[in-house]
């Protein structure tokens, strides 16, 4: 029975592996994950039932420079996301100085608040080096504690769990026990697209991408209807995103579809558009219809 709760907000710089870790901890893939900077735009909540204690993390947009009001809208998140939270978790590469994107993220969290350092991806370095990167982080900021770990393969993930567990006091559950997360289905199905497009296409076009689902019901023999619109912003875009003969929607929508089956649990018929809205990042209005707010 849960008797105690925690609230722990993951941060870092782009493509860290927040996602990823959040995906470890949880044991679903709740959260999109690419090679490409600035993947996930949404706070997206977490939670990992331990023991008596109910445990959500909030995995965030990676902290950096913003050149639009999405990007705006995305360090907005993350500022607001290290307030009112038991703990933070700032995770951090295996580089022995702290890069402004830390300095600056460890300037925005109160100095009461506890926060953890996870040392990530320590799978792909000597295990001499990390005493660099703690010492060049320990220099910066008293931290409640130091966890080297790698979230891809799950080393060290059990100690992190532990401290954060530490942190979960006395109080009502905040989710069901059957709940993983708090983004409704037809969100997720919107980021698996999103997340396609951030695999299959180079430079800027992905990150100049959203989705909108238009359609999400469930016929008699259970098949799950998708329709998807994907918003771009140049035509030159738009005809990237279709292919030649429509090859490249294809191969998109043939990975989402996958997936989404996977999430699902069942067969999906998932149909795709592609429209222009140029300078969407930059329009409060469309920034908002697309689901950031």
């Amino acid at each position: 029975m849960i008797q105690k709760s925690a609230m722990i907000t993951i941060v870092g710089r782009p493509n860290v592996g927040k996602s990823t870790l959040m995906n470890r901890i949880v044991g679903e893939k709740i959260a999109i994950v690419s090679n490409k900077p600035q993947t996930t735009r949404n706070r997206i909540s977490g939670v990992l039932n331990r023991g008596d204690a109910q445990l959500v993390f909030l995995d965030t947009p990676g902290f950096h420079k913003p050149r639009t009001r999405l990007g705006d809208y995305m360090v907005g998140v993350v500022n607001e996301s290290v307030a009112d939270v038991d703990a933070v978790l700032l995770l951090v590469e295996p580089i022995a100085n702290a890069g402004p994107q830390e300095v600056s993220l460890l300037e925005h969290i109160g100095k009461d608040l506890p926060v953890i350092l996870a040392i990530n991806k320590i799978d792909s370095v000597e295990k001499s080096t990390l005493l660099e990167v703690i010492a060049a982080y320990s220099a910066l900021r008293e931290f409640a504690a130091i966890i080297p770990i790698s979230a891809r393969t799950g080393e060290g993930v059990e100690e992190l769990l532990e401290e954060v567990t530490k942190y979960a006091a006395d109080g009502p559950q905040l989710f069901p026990d059957d709940m993983i997360t708090d983004q409704p289905e037809r969100q997720i199905v919107a980021e698996i697209l999103r997340e396609k497009l951030l695999w299959c296409l180079d430079r800027e076009i992905p990150h100049g991408t959203a989705v909108e689902i238009t359609k999400f019901s469930e016929r008699d023999d259970c098949v799950v209807e998708i329709d998807a619109t994907i918003f771009c912003e140049k035509a030159s875009h738009k005809g990237i995103i279709i292919g030649k003969h429509g090859d490249m929607l294809k191969k998109i929508s043939t990975m989402a579809r996958e997936d989404c089956e996977k999430f699902l649990g069942t067969k999906v018929f998932l149909q795709t558009w592609v429209k222009v809205k140029e300078n969407w990042r930059d329009s409060q209005v469309l920034i908002r219809n697309f689901g950031y707010q």
